[in-house]
Order: structure tokens, then C-alpha cells, then sequence
């Protein structure tokens, strides 16, 4: 598949931030019957959890998007790949035959519809993997326990501050081969998982070159990816970041769909071992040097936190009748970052910026 046929498969009607079990429904009945949609289970306030089986290959890859409620890109790259399986039939077919896809395209529904990270008992799940003390979890677990995936796709989105290394470019995607010990060592499932991060990452530095980072690898057993790993089970994270302008993430979620069909075409092909830990090693680590919005303020007495004269802006996600708006918030700088890049850049003394800062109601941040 070329680059430039993601709009063959493109799933229009499926776009936004807010995504729900509402906003796929129409799609997922409209499915093949290649596909076998299956009830698994409930949540807090019953909203039915669903999966999505295709193929009956030998080896079986386990995902699921917004275990964060709130993180809906990798939701609509799921939604995209199905449709990529449906439309790219002889490809579908090979695949088929090749391997088992278990997807569950969103395992928190109460926390999708409330757009917020937790479930409705206001916990999160991805610090639930030991206690299992919520429904969703053990819904997970068991499917999990059912399937005995040769590989998981943990399916995230994250926040804009992210860039790549110390550079100045966003860290549109990133990627975790989870740790299954404090030490962080390596075995042979979390060399997998890593090999098959480098197999991903080949194709997107086609796509974004120098926007791929790689998520912090510290240890928490209560962490899904991190309790599957020490399970013995490759495990990869996926987090969905920024593109430039694209806040919606209608970017990203091609993006993604490109790294999920690479994974998926490199197990189903067993062209793992042509890929390298070394390659997953060499993708740099994600730092914090990111706002939405620096605005120089030169000759005035509006400062940062550290006495730079700037002003730090930092979207808040707000959802209002159905639809995330980005709320404009003063942001405080972690300690110990030396740099900081804009989204977007402005200069309060330049005209143009400030009608722009003055129509997009941010002089109240100023003052």
C-alpha cells in the first residue's frame, strides 16, 4: 500500500476528538461477515465493551484504544484499519490466513463518553493491572487470558508537550517496549517487542522523519503493557501525539494506521529478525519542551516562572455539547528544562501577533 491511498480507506465519518461507542456503532455494524463482533462484557454504568476479531492465522495480536477515555487517535486508527481490511481484500485475505486480530476499539466507555482518562469509579485502568479492581480491567485480563495473543498493542494517545530528544520537533508518535522488571532489563519477549518498534519506526521516518520518539521505560507492574510483558507476552506501547496544526489529530491517526499495518504485516510475514533492539535504542527519548503557544514579550515586565520574559500557553481540553474545545491556560514549566518550543510562536510586540493573540482572547493571560 502506498502512502498516498490512506484516503481509499479513510473512515470519514469517524473524526474529532470526542470518539464513543456511539460514534462507531454505525460502523461496526457494517462490517463483513470476516469480522466477528462479540459483547465481552460491561462497565461501571453497563455500557457494552465490545471486540473485533479478524482472520484465524496462527499467530494472534491483541489491541485495545482508549483504555484512557480520553485518548481517541489510536480509536480511529483501529476504525481505519478494519476498513483497510475490508477494501484491500487480497491483502486482507493474506493476513487472514496469516494471523488473529482481537481488537477492542474502546475498553473504556464510560471514560470515552465523559471524556476523561479514568473509568466512571474514577480509576485509572492503566494502574489497575495487579488489583484488577475494576471491571474494564478484568475484562482485559480475561480476554487476554482467552486469546494467549503472541503479541499486545497497548493503544494511547499523549499530551503536546512531547518533543524528540532535544529537538525542536514534536513527537508525533512514540513507542515503549515496556520494561517487566525495576532493573529494566531485557528478555527475549521485550527484545521482540523492541524489534518490532524498529520495523514501525522504518516506515514512519518515511512519513515523519525525526518525529518518532521513544516513551520513558520506567517500571510499574500495575501498568498494563508493563504486566504483560512480565507475562513473557511482546508488548508494544503506542502513544499518538502531535502534528503541526492537526489538534483534531485527523494526521496522527494515519500515522498510526501506518505503524499498526506495518506491525502487523511484519509478524504475519515472520520478517521480525530483520530489525535490530539497536534500531528501537537508537529512536530518542521523548523530553517536555513543548506548549501550544510562547509568546515572546520583549521590553515588558510580563515573565515566566523563571523571569524569562515569555508567556507559556497551554491548551486545556474541554468537552462542550458534544464537541473538545482547547481552553487557553497559563502553563508552569517542569523543573529543569533549559529550552522551550511553540507550537506556535508569537511576539507581543509584533502587530500581526497581537491582533491574533487579541482575537483568539489570550490578553487576559498577558496581563
Amino acid at each position: 500500500m502506498k502512502f498516498t491511498e490512506f484516503d481509499k480507506i479513510y473512515v470519514s465519518s469517524i473524526q474529532d476528538r470526542y470518539i464513543t461507542m456511539d460514534h462507531l456503532a454505525k460502523f461496526i455494524a457494517g462490517l463483513s461477515q470476516d469480522f466477528k463482533v462479540e459483547k465481552i462484557g460491561v462497565s461501571v454504568r453497563d455500557e457494552v465493551i465490545k471486540s473485533i476479531t479478524f482472520g484465524d492465522g496462527p499467530k494472534r495480536i491483541l489491541m485495545w484504544s482508549q483504555m484512557h477515555g480520553n485518548e481517541s487517535t489510536t480509536t480511529k486508527a483501529v476504525i481505519d484499519l478494519l476498513s483497510y481490511l475490508m477494501v484491500e481484500e487480497n491483502d486482507g485475505q493474506e493476513l487472514a490466513k496469516a494471523c488473529t486480530l482481537k481488537i477492542i476499539p474502546i475498553l473504556n466507555p464510560d471514560g470515552a463518553r465523559d471524556y476523561t482518562r479514568v473509568n466512571a469509579n474514577n480509576i485509572d485502568l492503566n494502574r489497575d493491572a495487579q488489583d484488577l479492581t475494576q471491571p474494564e480491567s478484568q475484562i482485559l485480563k480475561k480476554e487476554y487470558e482467552a486469546f494467549m495473543p503472541h503479541f499486545c498493542f497497548n493503544l494511547h494517545d499523549q499530551r503536546t508537550i512531547f518533543n524528540v530528544g532535544k529537538t525542536n520537533k514534536p513527537a508525533t508518535v512514540s513507542f515503549l517496549a515496556p520494561a517487566f522488571d525495576v532493573d529494566r532489563n531485557n528478555s527475549p519477549s521485550r527484545k521482540l517487542s523492541m524489534q518490532l518498534i524498529s520495523a514501525m519506526n522504518s516506515t514512519l521516518q518515511h512519513l515523519i522523519p525525526g518525529q518518532v520518539g521513544r516513551y520513558d521505560d520506567g517500571f510499574n507492574a500495575n501498568c498494563a503493557g508493563d504486566a504483560f510483558q512480565m507475562r513473557k507476552t511482546p508488548t508494544i506501547l503506542f502513544e499518538a501525539g502531535h502534528f503541526k496544526n492537526d489538534y483534531q489529530r485527523e494526521k496522527t491517526r494515519e500515522f498510526i494506521f501506518y505503524a499498526l499495518l506495518k506491525g502487523i504485516k511484519t509478524v504475519a510475514n515472520n520478517t521480525i529478525e530483520n530489525f535490530s533492539v539497536a534500531e528501537y535504542l537508537a529512536i530518542p527519548e521523548n523530553n517536555k519542551q513543548f506548549v501550544d503557544i510562547l509568546v515572546h514579550t520583549p521590553n515588558t515586565h510580563n515573565t515566566d516562572l523563571n523571569g524569562n520574559n515569555r508567556i507559556l500557553i497551554q491548551y486545556k481540553e474541554v468537552l462542550k455539547d458534544g464537541k473538545v474545545l482547547f481552553s487557553p491556560e497559563r502553563h508552569i514549566l517542569e523543573p529543569n528544562v533549559e529550552e522551550i518550543f511553540g507550537h506556535k510562536n508569537l511576539n507581543s510586540q509584533n502587530e500581526k501577533d497581537l491582533e491574533w493573540i487579541k482575537n483568539n482572547d489570550l490578553m487576559k493571560l498577558l496581563n
